[in-house]
C-alpha cells in the first residue's frame, strides 16, 4: 500500500492513522517533497478512475491565480499538477491497481 501524503493536512494524518491501526504495511510518498511524474500522475489518475481535474485543489491561492477558469486537457491539467504539487488532492491511497482519495479518511477502508 502506498499514500501520498501531506504531513502537514490533517485529513492525510487521519487517513495514514486509520491504515497504522490495521498494522497494514504502507510506502509513505511526501509528494510535495517528491512530487510524482506525469507518467506517475496517470497511472494514478487510472486507478481512481477520475479525470485529471477532478484531482485539482481548486481552494489553492496557485489555482486561483493560474488556473481559474482555464479550460485544458487531461495533459495539461497533469503537467500543471507536476509543476505545481499543492494542486493535487490529498491523501492519495493506492493498493494494487485501485485507489481512493483520503477525503473523508474513511474511504481508505475499502482498500484494508
Amino acid at each position: 500500500m502506498k499514500i501520498y501524503h501531506n504531513p502537514r493536512c490533517s485529513k492525510s494524518r487521519q487517513t495514514l492513522q486509520l491504515i497504522q491501526e490495521k498494522n497494514t504495511e504502507v510506502e509513505i510518498i511526501e509528494y510535495l517533497k517528491t512530487p510524482p511524474t506525469e507518467k506517475e500522475l496517470e497511472e494514478l489518475l487510472k486507478k481512481l478512475n477520475i479525470d485529471a481535474e477532478a484531482l485539482l485543489r481548486k481552494s489553492e491561492a496557485v489555482f486561483k491565480e493560474k488556473y481559474k477558469g482555464k479550460k485544458l486537457t487531461n495533459k495539461e491539467w497533469i503537467k500543471a499538477m507536476v509543476q505545481n504539487p499543492t494542486l493535487i488532492e490529498r491523501p492519495i491511497v493506492v493498493k494494487g491497481n485501485k485507489a481512493v482519495i483520503g477525503r473523508p479518511p474513511e474511504n481508505v477502508k475499502a482498500l484494508l
